[in-house]
């Protein structure tokens, strides 16, 4: 029996009246673990509201949604809870408590479980998440990855029959990311927890995911298993864009050479097709295996020439030796933090959840003040710029948290003031602009947003994790848009965890590491030193091509030795 059963869905907004889902329709047993992907603003997170009674969005909706036969709109508000288990992407907007261990016991505590009860599941939760050491501390001092993890356990606490996540990684740095869904794909294969995931990092989901629903304009675009699907969309560039460079580079190479039989790995996939004659390498040990069988003799070197910064004779940031705390007998965020980013360059910030970069990028800002250290602007101290002039015509910020942008009710009156900047940025908001900024897709939030900071026009931009919800399709264009902007003379700063993104559109990169940068390089020196802030394109190719960080860098090699 179908343990979770999708018929004929269509769902239309209250508000914009328009369709974001068309007839979607898939089934799934108990223990599946399915993940879906689309464009920006294809319906993704629509469509994982509409699983849960208590998430279905305003709005008119049609078709059937049943969870073991039963109605999901006809279930008990405690049924529901128990039932599916919702994990959002931004965590700030599910914690619910001061403390960890409240957090946890949240949940049962309103189910009327037995204090005793909850006592025993809490501490077997807290142990399997590895919570102990954090177990008391108060939710706002969590770092980013922990508050995704304390979301997921109080979710689990629960015992769903089917765990819900959307796009959970998307503010997670590449090693939180990576124990983020160790922990689900555990859950999944130890506990036979269905899952239902939303991403665009499919290169760290797919080898986990057992069956794959491909969404485009609210429609079904594919659904089946893993193998099967890829290997319907090969021939459709836009969809491929959206799959892991792996497979990319499989695709693009694969006629007439040999490929390579992969490992059984139905223990961790539960793919009914993984013991497929030909198999698309998934995870970058295949993707080498398959590189290292077909590649002739000798290593090569790319090319490809390192970015170089802008025509930059002076710097456009000047940070030196900065010290900030948020409270004054609280912990130092920012340790003797000191950098330079010049005029007409783009600048990216990596490293771990907490290590300060946003507090940083907070500080050359204006939002917060170090009590030591120095910040220059343009070649003039930041507390030179009075009476907001710092704002005026010199800079502009994106946090991360773009919500805290939007002032009105539509997405038309929010870009009234960014008419002029719409046109350069590649994406279509007429759809859009009788919705509520609320009612938007995560990535179609951050385009607004995007649209929004850069409408003054400043010298400066700075952009808190600005692909955060962006297929790859959609990211590509956004770094042509900035590269373009560069070259006008605009000086961009950049704080990510989406290491694909920085090594594509960097000019240089850095290492943040508990509130100071430990490093700086190009983006092929920095990308091909690192192994785990790095991309899958330098996992695969490491020891077989030299300076490969970008599938650009992969394609112009094997273009000549395949």
């Amino acid at each position: 029996m179908n343990q979770l059963e999708v018929r004929n869905l269509t769902f239309e907004y209250a508000i914009g009246g328009r369709q974001v889902l068309r007839d979607i329709g898939f089934d799934l047993t108990a223990g599946d673990f399915l993940t879906v992907c689309g464009s920006t603003g294809s319906g993704k997170t629509t469509l994982l509201r509409c699983l849960k009674r208590e998430l279905i969005p305003a709005g008119k909706l049609t078709g059937s949604v049943l969870i073991d036969g039963i109605p999901v709109s006809e279930m008990k508000p405690s049924e529901s809870a128990a039932a599916v288990g919702f994990v959002m992407q931004d965590p700030e907007q599910q914690i619910v408590t001061d403390k960890v261990w409240h957090e946890l016991a949240f949940g049962l505590e309103n189910l009327g479980t037995a204090p005793d009860l909850i006592r025993r599941k809490v501490a077997e939760m807290a142990a399997y998440f590895g919570i102990e050491s954090w177990f008391e501390k108060a939710t706002d001092e969590l770092s980013g990855g922990q508050k995704q993890l304390l979301s997921l356990a109080a979710v689990c606490l629960m015992d769903p029959k089917i765990l819900i996540l959307d796009e959970p990684t998307a503010q997670l740095d590449p090693v939180a990311a990576a124990d983020f869904l160790g922990i689900v794909s555990r859950l999944n294969r130890e506990m036979g927890i269905t899952v239902i995931a939303a991403e665009h990092r499919l290169e760290q989901v797919l080898p986990y995911s057992s069956k794959l629903l491909v969404i485009e304009d609210g429609r079904t675009a594919a659904f089946g298993g893993v193998q099967e699907v890829i290997g319907t969309i090969l021939e459709k560039s836009d969809l491929m864009r959206t799959m892991p460079a792996g497979v990319r580079l499989f695709h693009e190479f694969d006629r007439g050479i040999s490929t390579v039989s992969a490992p059984d790995t139905s223990d961790v996939t539960g793919s009914a097709d993984a013991s497929s004659a030909v198999r698309i390498p998934l995870t970058v040990p295949e993707c080498a295996a398959w590189l290292r069988k077909n590649l002739t003799p000798g290593r090569s070197e790319s090319e490809n020439a390192a970015p170089a910064p802008g025509n930059a004779a002076s710097p456009a940031i000047e940070v030196s030796d900065l010290w900030f705390r948020y409270e004054r007998k609280g912990p130092d965020i920012l340790r003797g933090t000191a950098f330079s980013v010049m005029e007409g360059e783009i600048f990216s910030i990596l490293g771990g959840n907490g290590s300060g970069k946003t507090t940083a990028l907070g500080c050359i800002a204006g939002l917060y003040k170090a009590y030591a250290g120095r910040i220059n602007i343009f070649g003039h101290k930041l507390a030179d710029y009075r009476n907001n002039s710092l704002y005026h015509d010199c800079l502009s910020m994106m946090p991360q948290d773009v919500q805290t942008l939007f002032l009105h009710g539509t997405v038309r009156q929010e870009l009234a003031d960014a008419r002029d900047m719409l046109d350069r940025i590649p994406y279509d908001f007429s759809p859009l602009l009788d919705m509520h900024p609320y009612d938007l897709s995560g990535g179609q939030q951050q385009l607004v947003a995007l649209a929004k900071v850069l409408a003054p026009r400043p010298r400066l931009l700075l952009l808190d994790e600005p692909t955060k919800g962006l297929d790859p399709l959609m990211r590509g264009r956004i770094a042509d848009v900035l590269r373009a902007l560069r070259t006008d003379g605009m000086t961009i700063v950049i704080v990510t965890h989406d290491v694909e993104f920085a090594a594509e559109i960097s000019d240089r990169c850095a290492m943040f590491f508990r509130g100071e940068v430990v490093s700086e390089a190009v983006p092929r020196r920095f990308f091909a030193e690192n192994k785990f802030y790095t991309t899958q394109v330098s996992r695969i190719t490491r020891g077989l091509l030299d300076g490969c960080v970008t599938y650009e860098d992969a394609v112009d090699i094997l273009r000549r030795k395949i």
